[in-house]
């Protein structure tokens, strides 16, 4: 079977189960609430069988003998830890050797990424994996790598629409995959929208009063997360105001550290706490409590990646809401796509995902599937 019907296949496989976010051409709206998380969890299990029965078929089981580098940005972060550790499982259920397989980790720093990527060419792999620590890196990066004629998979972190745009006037073997942060920071907006002003306006000003905690500036995810989550409430005819914007880098303590300081400055007129990534609102959490404030009560709460701690939160109420960021899809499909730059099939030169919402309506399915 040619690879391009076998990502097809995964595409449509993924799409089906309503838990998990499917892979599709381009953005599109947040699917239905899942179905029961046991017959999810079969569906998918089916899915995933099937795919990488077809997958290993199509590459004629000879990919133990190829190398994949791949770079992370950061070891540290919590979601990128999930999304390595199930690329190599995948990498290796596909038929590649785990001695070919070798991932490492950027330490936030471009200059350090850089050097690994040279090492990772000069050792002469087949294909990279890259998840740049700075996107505005990504012409510099892809150069260094189609030069060395190496095909590039970018995942987590997209470079610009210009980058994009190269890639495919020059029919070169570079692709991305993930999904769009626009989408995330609309569902954000939206799990707070759908409360109604009512419910939310807490001081009786009739705005929505919020602090935003960014992650890396250096990553468009952070950028379009900020932006969208406050578009979706504008949207929705909502007035809002901003009493703080502050940037947390991803970290959990920088967001504990962040909110404390916002609510100390500005009391209860705090009404809603958005944050780009889970890591920062579990720690936004941790200072809401220490506040003596209430999530569901007195103050929202809304991050993004779908963690287990997170969506426990929000079962238990102590989160409003976070956006499932599907690791399992995007790090199949990142894989299926180096597969098929070395099977010679290529690829589309974007490949998306698309995320979920996860309320206290879904998100013990959304757990359930992830364990």
């Amino acid at each position: 079977m040619a690879m391009k019907k076998v990502l097809s296949i995964v595409a449509a496989s993924a799409m089906a189960a309503s838990v998990l976010a499917g892979c599709a051409a381009a953005p599109a709206a947040a699917p239905a609430a899942a179905p029961a998380a046991e017959e999810a969890k079969e569906e998918v299990a089916e899915a995933a069988e099937e795919a990488a029965d077809e997958v290993a078929e199509a590459a004629n089981g000879d990919l133990a003998g190829k190398k994949v580098g791949v770079c992370i940005y950061q070891f540290s972060d919590n979601f990128m830890t999930l999304f390595r550790n199930e690329l190599e499982s995948y990498l290796v259920a596909q038929g590649f050797d785990p001695a070919n397989i070798t991932i490492v980790d950027g330490k936030n720093d471009q200059g350090e990424q850089t050097n690994q990527i040279q090492n990772f060419i000069t050792e002469g792999v087949d294909v990279l994996i890259i998840n740049p620590v700075n996107s505005s890196s990504a012409a510099t990066i892809t150069d260094l790598v189609h030069d060395a004629g190496i095909p590039l998979v970018y995942i987590n972190r997209e470079p610009d629409a210009q980058e994009e745009a190269r890639w495919a006037d020059n029919n070169w073997d570079v692709t991305y995959v993930g999904c769009d942060a626009r989408q995330s920071g609309t569902m954000q907006g939206e799990i707070i929208a759908d409360l109604g002003l009512d419910a939310i306006d807490f001081n009786g000003n009739g705005k929505i009063d919020y602090i935003m905690i960014e992650g890396d500036p250096e990553n468009i995810d952070a950028a379009y997360r900020t932006e969208y989550s406050v578009k979706a409430l504008e949207d929705a005819g909502f007035e809002v105001n901003c009493l703080d914007d502050q940037v947390g880098m991803w970290q959990q303590e920088q967001g504990q550290s962040l909110v404390a300081n916002s609510l100390a400055q500005y009391g209860n007129d705090v009404e809603v706490v958005f944050c780009n990534n889970d890591a920062m609102a579990l720690g936004a959490l941790q200072a809401i409590q220490a506040a003596g404030r209430v999530v569901g009560e007195d103050i929202y709460l809304v991050g993004v990646d779908a963690l287990t701690e997170a969506l426990e939160d929000v079962i238990a109420g102590t989160m409003t809401g976070t956006v499932f960021n599907d690791h399992i899809s995007q790090s199949h499909s990142a894989a299926d796509a180096a597969i098929n730059y070395i099977t010679g099939a290529g690829n589309e030169h974007y490949i998306g995902c698309d995320y979920v919402k996860a309320t206290k309506d879904n998100a013990e399915d959304i757990l359930a599937s992830l364990q």
